[in-house]
């Protein structure tokens, strides 16, 4: 057996076939369920043409269907690509373009998008609808997802699969159209989902890693809070189903901070999965506000945003018992490292001791001196993607050939420090450089997240006739409540250096982020550059 997916989840199938696999509203379904329904999915899709590297768009809310639908894809050696749900026409006409989709499962209520995106163009192979109560009507042949499901075998009848399918994952960061990230299975397991040991050391091979799930020694309830739409949310879905686990979803369209809390107690989930500050504060709220039974729940970790120490100093007060992780890493390197505690920080930004993959990287792309308080940038060699799909100049720009070993520079900048921890300290695409300064917005916003009346923080650069460039902060605060800009600097005096404090500030009634939970700073430029300008 090779580390296919695939193959690995259907060995662990047979190995604990009783186990639940998923809970998803209503649903639930044993690794014996869930592989068959995968089963008739996947025969369907071979019944319109589908085979081995297409590729099959993943419209999709949270719900067992997008779990079952990646399944079966894989299983025929096919790759299902995630589309974000807020986009609009011209955006899925972009990513079936570029995605090169022969097929699309959608929800009813976005066929009016999917027409819009499709006009003119072939037909796809296949588009299958879920329902979801919206009335809506597709220009082009459809069936609904249950009868598709209904005209397919659920017999595991499948050729062979390899190590070397691909995995897929379409990232956009805060700006620009979504890239597709290209994985192999083998080393994605590897390098994104633990090898199959979260926490531990990777296993030796698959037939350890089904011991492993017949004997419980990783099996978790793992409750991701971010869309499928984002990678760390898929991650968390296979580290859960190779363990043997059980997988906990907030069925529909959106983070509902009290369903999640409500999920925790009803699932008995041991794992919450989130992004950062956007998803935290909504919980913390919750929590303040309501009772809610947290006596199973033993780890937050948050992946493709950190929390602030603000944040996670008020989970840490709500929740003393459970362990509080940030994990580091993007669909381009998987994971880099995590931190727990607040040991793990220098000077308040978080710190992670380097694997034997993971450094420092000044310009030249040698590793800096620990404890020289150099600045570069975080990479990783080792188990990689091997790049973007259809676009060789941003493969060029991202994965690095240095002295003959390649590597991929995510675009974070950091330090190493004399104990040889990697210091975080922001994404080089959002520096400021403000008088020949470098300021790191993720830094300035902890820093204003410190105040007890603001609850979320975006910062900045807009132009300045003297610096070239100054901070500028948006946020938003409790009970609305107006802040002085003088307020703002006396309080950030305390926190970080003088340059880096804003110099502008707009207070808003909420801070706009992804559907991800990351950071939407183009929402955040214009309305800082709009008050500028003003």
């Amino acid at each position: 057996m090779e580390y296919n997916l695939a193959d690995l989840y259907e060995a662990i199938a047979d190995a604990v076939p009783d186990n639940i696999a998923l809970a998803s509203g209503d649903v639930h379904h044993t690794y014996a369920e869930l592989d068959k329904r995968a089963n008739r999915l996947a025969h369907y899709l071979q019944s319109r043409g589908i085979g081995p590297g297409d590729h099959v768009g993943l419209h999709l809310f949270n719900g067992h269907e997008f779990v079952e639908a990646i399944l079966a894809l894989f299983k025929i050696r096919a790759v299902g690509i995630n589309i974000n749900y807020r986009f609009v026409g011209p955006e899925v006409r972009y990513m079936i373009d570029n995605a090169d989709l022969k097929g699309v499962i959608t929800q009813r209520r976005f066929l009016p998008v999917i027409n819009e995106a499709t006009q003119g163009l072939e037909p796809l192979q296949a588009l299958i609808v879920i329902e979801d109560g919206m009335e809506a009507v597709a220009d082009q042949e459809s069936i609904e997802y249950e009868t598709a499901l209904g005209q397919g075998s659920e017999e595991r009848n499948f050729g062979p699969r390899s190590g070397g399918d691909l995995y897929i994952i379409y990232t956009g960061g805060t700006t620009g159209m979504p890239k597709g990230v290209m994985w192999r299975h083998e080393d994605l397991f590897f390098s994104g989902l633990q090898g199959g040991s979260p926490g531990g050391d990777p296993v030796e091979s698959p037939e350890q890693l089904v011991e492993q799930a017949q004997e419980g020694w990783y099996t978790v309830t793992m409750l991701p809070c971010a869309p499928f739409i984002h990678g760390a949310a898929q991650f968390t879905q296979w580290i859960c189903h190779l363990t043997g686990g059980k997988l906990v979803l907030q069925h529909g369209p959106s983070f509902d901070a009290s369903r999640i809390l409500s999920l925790v107690a009803e699932e008995e989930a041991s794992t919450l999965s989130l992004v950062g500050d956007a998803m935290a504060i909504p919980l913390i709220e919750e929590l303040r506000a309501g009772d809610y039974d947290m006596s199973d729940l033993a780890v937050i970790a948050s992946a493709g945003a950190i929390l602030s120490a603000s944040v996670q100093a008020e989970i840490e007060e709500l929740l003393p018992d459970v362990m509080i992780i940030n994990s580091f890493g993007t669909s381009e390197s998987g994971d880099l490292g995590r931190a727990a505690g607040d040991e793990d920080s220098h000077e308040g930004r978080p710190s992670f001791y380097m694997g034997d993959d993971v450094t420092v990287l000044d310009e030249e792309g040698q590793q800096i001196e620990p404890g020289s308080g150099q600045i570069g940038m975080v990479a990783r060699s080792g188990r990689l993607p091997l790049g973007y799909y259809k676009d060789a100049e941003k493969t060029a720009e991202r994965f690095k050939e240095f002295n003959g070993k390649r590597w991929v520079v995510p675009g974070d900048f950091a330090t190493i420090e004399e104990d040889g921890r990697i210091t975080f300290l922001g994404r080089g695409s959002k520096c400021i450089n403000t008088g020949g300064e470098k300021v790191f917005p993720e830094e300035v916003e902890e820093a204003l997240k410190a105040h007890t009346d603001i609850i979320d923080a975006l910062v900045v650069a807009v132009p300045d006739p003297r610096f070239g460039s100054k901070v500028a902060a948006v946020f938003n605060t409790r009970g609305n409540k107006q802040l002085s800009l003088d307020e703002v600097k006396q309080h950030c005096r305390k926190h970080i250096a003088g340059y880096k404090i804003p110099r502008q500030i707009t207070i808003t009634d909420t801070v706009s982020r992804m559907p991800s939970g990351k950071p939407d700073y183009t929402w955040a430029e214009d309305i800082a550059r709009g008050q500028a300008t003003a």
